[in-house]
């Protein structure tokens, strides 16, 4: 049986590990894990306890031994708040920026067959464009989308990169998350590539809701108090909470208090309302995102009460299979898990239609 060797730094809790995994069922190959790495205590805890421990499992990409045989697969997915429009937007200024030439060197050395590079669509538009040009120029040394690189960097190595920004929704999951891939294929190798096509959303948001919800995931009477003072800022200050299932909100960054318009899910405001107040949402969850600390989490309206998502619906919103197991951490750290994670299933869709 054929043997993919694979690798990747940020590996997180192990989507890489659940989309490689569901594409060796289909074309029947075994999938050899080389390494992993990441430096968040907690993520290698849950990763380890899922997968197993790999046989080089390092905490420091700057640390780390690049293995001196070339990798069939490598996966890289530098933090993405250094690009993020909701952080500081300091790109190659901040150190965690610059985690990208590291991923950069270990292709030079490595010369993995492939490569993936996962982030955030922020990155486009960061410094004017600049920085995404230059990630595309120092990885793309011979194509780019199908287009020959006449006059390539000195530094760049020599791949064929496609990249594109997919967003979950268009690919069977329930949440409006957007984010670019890059995907990089050796010169010496078959280079056609196509990125998945769209399909057909027939899951919902209720499709991932559970059953039975412990209390701790609804929202106190204290807070449903104070979220019906802030319905002053309405027009008629009246407020009819129900339970819409096809509606959730984002996963946010903690920020010291509910805020109406980012954590909880309003329907039917009689008389209309400030639209810088609140949303109503569509079909789709937005974004999950980082909870740091437990804060801001997602709420849905569930029997005229609001609730938390919880963190077995987060994982959902990304794929995980339910026996995924969180439960050797805290709830906080298992929100944070699920919003650093990439959608299991887009890139269960990228790496079938690699040439392996």
């Amino acid at each position: 049986m054929k043997v993919i060797k694979v690798g990747s730094d940020f590996s997180g809790v192990g989507a890489f590990d659940y989309a490689i995994g569901r594409v060796a069922e289909n074309k029947v190959f075994k999938v050899q894990t080389v390494y992993a790495c990441d430096w968040d205590k907690y993520a290698r805890i849950t990763y380890a306890h899922n997968h197993g421990e790999p046989p080089y499992y390092p905490k420091d990409v700057y640390e780390r031994e690049i293995p001196s045989e070339s990798l069939d697969i490598y996966v890289s997915s530098p933090p993405c708040q250094a690009f993020s429009m909701a952080g500081r937007r300091l790109g190659k200024e901040d150190k965690r920026g610059i985690l990208f030439f590291n991923s950069h060197e270990f292709i030079q050395k490595n010369k993995p067959r492939f490569f993936i590079f996962e982030n955030v669509k922020g990155l486009l538009s960061d410094d004017g464009g600049k920085t995404f040009s230059e990630w595309i120029n120092m990885l793309g040394g011979k194509s780019v989308n199908g287009l020959p690189v006449l006059f390539p960097y000195e530094d760049s190595v020599p791949y064929h990169v496609y990249w594109k920004v997919l967003n979950s929704k268009e690919h069977g999951v329930p949440q409006n998350r957007e984010r670019v891939f890059i995907i990089g294929i050796r010169d010496d190798h078959d280079n056609n590539f196509r990125f998945p096509i769209e399909e057909h959303l027939t899951k919902r948001l209720r499709d991932v809701f559970e059953n039975q919800v412990d209390d701790k995931y609804f929202l106190s009477e204290k807070m449903l108090s104070y979220l019906e003072t802030r319905s002053d800022n309405f027009n008629t200050g009246k407020i009819n909470y129900r339970t819409e299932n096809d509606y959730a909100t984002t996963l946010t960054k903690s920020s010291g208090s509910i805020d109406i318009s980012d954590n909880i899910i309003i329907h039917n405001i009689y008389g209309g309302f400030n639209e810088n107040e609140a949303r109503i949402f569509t079909k789709y969850s937005p974004t999950i995102r980082t909870a740091k600390g437990g804060g801001h989490i997602p709420s849905v309206i569930e029997d005229y009460k609001i609730r938390k998502l919880t963190p077995r619906e987060c994982f959902r919103l990304q794929d995980f299979p339910d026996t995924f197991d969180f439960s050797v951490v805290s709830d906080s750290q298992a929100y944070k898990q699920a919003g650093n994670s990439i959608t299991v299933r887009v890139l269960e869709k990228i790496i079938a239609n690699l040439p392996l």
